[in-house]
């Protein structure tokens, strides 16, 4: 079985997408809600430890409060799929790794909903780190490792830490080929975000190089100011192809018209 663990702080996002998903589904859950609308938890870390010591199931799935699992089999087929991988430490719905840069995922996002990914999942895939929107993690890796308080100390990046530390234990990290809906076209990247990227640096700098995530890649001989300004050339080198693309693209209709 697998226990749904989630941190709210907006009920009616909360019943219209997560739970609208888990009440068609075809298999129990133990559902683990956590209400942070008043603030109790400054951090993410600390909320999802919480929820994963009430937790009775199998498999803990660490979930926003904006997913719609969509397909009535998903816990079904995601719990049948980590329990044929005996070296999965955590599954998700979307990842990234240094094999293509960019995100890997079977996600819809938005309204209308788009594809979210860069890559879609056609079979199960393994990644270097996964996405917070949903982590599903076996409760006997969980009980080894939980979520690190001390470098997570806000509400961004504690997938990508578990997914490294999980790494140093011998698990893996998998992209499930499985569909989704998130509410979400995705977050800012705040102060907080680049506080626990430089802790993350921090303490994982001496077994890789190079970090990926769905957020960008990042290199940890660096520091994070020096990051962020590659990330930004990055971003406009990709803009500047993509809009000379798309100008030669209506150029040749143009022509074809012609």
């Amino acid at each position: 079985m697998i226990s749904v663990i989630c941190v709210y702080n907006n009920r009616k996002i909360l019943d219209d997408y997560l739970l609208k998903g888990l009440n068609d589904q075809t298999a129990e859950s133990d559902l683990v809600l956590i209400n942070n609308t008043a603030g109790r938890f400054s951090s993410a870390a600390k909320a999802l430890n919480y929820g994963g010591e009430k937790a009775t199931g199998d498999y803990l799935m660490f979930v926003h409060q904006d997913i719609d699992l969509i397909s009535n089999t998903w816990l079904e087929d995601a719990e049948r799929i980590m329990a044929s991988l005996p070296s999965a430490g955590i599954a998700g719905m979307a990842g990234a790794s240094d094999k293509h840069r960019g995100l890997y995922s079977n996600l819809k996002q938005g309204n209308p909903p788009v594809p979210a990914a860069d890559w879609p999942v056609e079979r199960l895939l393994e990644v270097q780190t996964l996405d917070e929107c949903l982590m599903l993690i076996p409760k006997v890796v969980f009980d080894k490792c939980k979520f690190d308080e001390d470098v997570c100390v806000d509400w961004h990046l504690y997938s990508v830490d578990y997914c490294l530390s999980i790494k140093n234990l011998s698990y893996k990290a998998f992209v499930l080929p499985l569909p989704g809906y998130h509410r979400s076209t995705g977050y800012s990247m705040s102060k907080g975000y680049y506080t626990t990227l430089k802790r993350i640096f921090i303490k994982h700098k001496g077994r890789y190089p190079i970090i990926y995530t769905t957020m960008g890649f990042w290199n940890t001989s660096k520091s994070v100011y020096l990051n962020r300004i590659d990330q930004n050339i990055l971003k406009a080198i990709r803009y500047a192809m993509k809009m000379k693309r798309l100008a030669l693209e209506r150029l040749s209709l143009h022509q074809g018209r012609n």
